[in-house]
């Protein structure tokens, strides 16, 4: 095996393989929520382009930061699934389907929607945060960004890969989505980008407290040692298993 390979199957092996034999078991019933998700991003796609739909869907699920905080709670879980206007929508519908899809195999789908929506609420908050600074401040952001429609999955979709990266141990992958979001504050420096990176903080957060209580879960285990504990010590190496949250 070559050297590329071995680290494509160090860096993805137990990801690819947990993704493969979901497909392979339940086929598309292994990502029910993944599928509805699709749907429903297209259906607002659909209505918001409408004449009639168009404020329908801005009274639902359009976030801004000059809004009422709790409006802005009550929209943010939708606003995951209405399409930024200004992009087209096959880009959110592939992000989904992917990333979304990924997500719900390895970590099923209430801890999809967990992390997806903290990641887009981190993005939500810091909004606020950082107009509240302002652009004189290293993380402000200028007063005119409270105006902008604040909506799409891209948050959810880089805090998901993150975290899916981090409990499946594909720590390169995972720190080249955080060097790709940094460069793109850096090269275009808007409220997306910055939220991106909010996404990201919050993830990290999650996986710094998960993998605390894992270590001290192992410390507490390895302080009682049960009987026969040096039983088949001997074997060979084995693929360390998915960090568990």
């Amino acid at each position: 095996m070559s050297t590329i390979a071995r680290l494509a199957r160090a860096e993805w092996g137990p990801l690819f393989s947990t993704v493969r034999d979901g497909l392979v078991a339940r086929k598309w019933r292994a990502v029910p929520m993944t599928l509805g998700a699709v749907c429903l991003t297209a259906l607002l796609q659909f209505t918001q382009n409408q004449s009639w739909g168009y404020q329908f869907v801005q009274n639902i699920g359009s976030v801004r930061a000059e809004e009422p905080l709790w409006l802005a709670l009550v929209r943010t879980p939708l606003s995951l699934f209405v399409p930024a206007l200004d992009l087209p929508v096959w880009g959110a519908l592939a992000q989904i389907l992917l990333v979304f899809g990924i997500a719900e195999i390895c970590l099923g789908w209430w801890r999809t929607l967990v992390i997806g929506y903290a990641a887009t609420l981190a993005g939500t908050l810091y909004a606020r945060i950082g107009i509240a600074l302002g652009p004189d401040n290293p993380v402000g952001l200028p007063a005119s960004d409270a105006q902008v429609v604040d909506t799409g999955p891209s948050a959810a979709v880089v805090g998901l890969a993150v975290f899916v990266c981090w409990r499946y141990r594909a720590y390169f992958t995972a720190a080249l989505v955080t060097v790709v979001m940094v460069g793109e504050v850096l090269v275009k420096n808007n409220l997306a980008g910055r939220e991106h990176i909010a996404a990201i903080a919050a993830v990290a957060a999650v996986c710094l407290v998960s993998t605390w209580r894992h270590r001290r879960g192992d410390a507490v285990s390895r302080s009682r040692p049960s009987p026969g504990s040096d039983a088949g010590s001997a074997g060979g190496s084995e693929e360390k298993p998915p960090i568990q949250f």
